[in-house]
């Protein structure tokens, strides 16, 4: 690798660091906050916070890094071009395809990463999120009992905790049972310690009183305590989901799409979904080739680059909603697909043309640049 590139590339690097870290920082910070009444609310460690938030950083840095790349290209080559030092390239005889090989050589360094970001880093991330999500909504811990307020479980108990001592432990607690709809049993203690079995979350209640009602007789019963155990039996809040397209590797996609229990919606989505992973890391070899091939086939301006960064940006906008799109409309129609590759590929192929041959720009200022070099 020859200085220049070496020049070239550390700038850009530097650029895209800063870019990327500041923009996946603002969305960690908007993806957290809706996970803070968990914290606040329900007592969710704060680890498990951290770690939610972050398995959230991988399909982030997927979406991010075209752009980051992009806007660190862009402002790297622009300055060069503010302080005349592609000028000065261009006049000891260095050709624009030479010049770009610092953005070629980041965004494939970026597309090789992003392979390993979106077939296994994604995958593994969405799968332990999962579990992760799971295990919260169901945990019988403080994550469903609340301090001071009256818990329902399935319309058949409420359960009122005055203190938590520790995670598994109650200071003053009200089970209300009307899981018989013949009679309501309403059992108060003064403490509580919380388990969980393979048949259910029991409670194991200390020193209280159980209360039985009969609707139909209007008999009434009354029984102290000092141990109890209350079973809640299956509660779960939520059932584990199956896995989505984005918990699934690429050959898991395919494969779902061709098992015949599919049906042909699913199948659809899967395919989409795949080809879109395909697609997805040549964006950031894309993007790079977008934000410098105008900077660098354009006529020097003296009132800078404006004009050629503008159509650089709508280039690279009308390129992301093209992609966007026909992946929304391959899950409905699976011929759209030929376009994603089109789409993709034709960009690569135009912003590497005009590197290589003629500029599309005129050159209505080639004497006033011939002197600037």
């Amino acid at each position: 690798m020859k200085k220049l590139d070496r020049y070239i590339i550390k700038q850009i690097l530097i650029g895209f660091l800063l870019v990327a870290l500041s923009l996946m920082s603002m969305l960690w910070l908007t993806q957290s906050l809706k996970f803070v009444e968990m914290v606040t609310d329900k007592g969710l460690p704060v680890y498990l916070f951290v770690e939610m938030t972050s398995l959230l950083m991988p399909r982030v840095f997927s979406i991010l890094s075209p752009i980051a790349l992009f806007v660190a290209v862009m402002f790297v080559y622009n300055r060069l071009i503010m302080d005349s030092e592609l000028v000065v390239m261009k006049a000891v005889g260095i050709s624009s395809f030479v010049i770009a090989r610092a953005a070629l050589f980041m965004g494939i360094i970026l597309a090789l990463f992003n392979v390993f970001v979106m077939n296994w880093a994604i995958p593994a991330a969405e799968n332990r999120f999962r579990d992760l999500e799971f295990e919260v909504k169901n945990s019988f811990t403080k994550m469903m009992l609340r301090e001071g307020a009256f818990t329902t479980f399935k319309d058949t108990m409420t359960v009122f905790v005055d203190k938590f001592i520790d995670e598994s432990t109650v200071q003053g607690i009200l089970v209300s049972d009307y899981k018989k709809p013949q009679e309501k049993v309403v059992t108060v203690a003064e403490r509580g310690k919380l388990e969980y079995t393979n048949e259910g979350p029991k409670i194991l209640l200390e020193k209280g009183t159980r209360q039985v009602m009969n609707k139909q007789t209007g008999q009434f019963s009354s029984m102290t305590f000092d141990d109890y155990v209350v079973d809640f039996g299956d509660i779960s809040v939520a059932k584990k989901k199956d896995k989505g397209v984005r918990e699934r590797s690429i050959p898991e996609l395919f494969a779902e799409a061709k098992n015949p229990e599919t049906s042909a919606k699913d199948a659809r989505a899967f395919k989409a979904e795949a080809h879109r992973r395909i697609l997805a890391p040549f964006f950031n070899l894309i993007f790079a080739l977008l934000a410098c091939t105008g900077l660098l086939i354009a006529n020097f301006n003296r009132r800078g680059q404006g004009k050629v960064i503008m159509i650089s940006i709508l280039a690279m906008i009308a390129v992301q909603i093209a992609d966007m799109v026909f992946t929304n409309m391959a899950r409905k129609y699976e011929w759209i697909i030929f376009l994603m590759y089109a789409n993709c590929f034709l960009s690569l192929i135009i912003t590497g043309g005009l590197l290589i041959k003629t500029p599309v720009f005129r050159k209505k200022h080639k004497r006033e640049t011939l002197n600037e070099a």
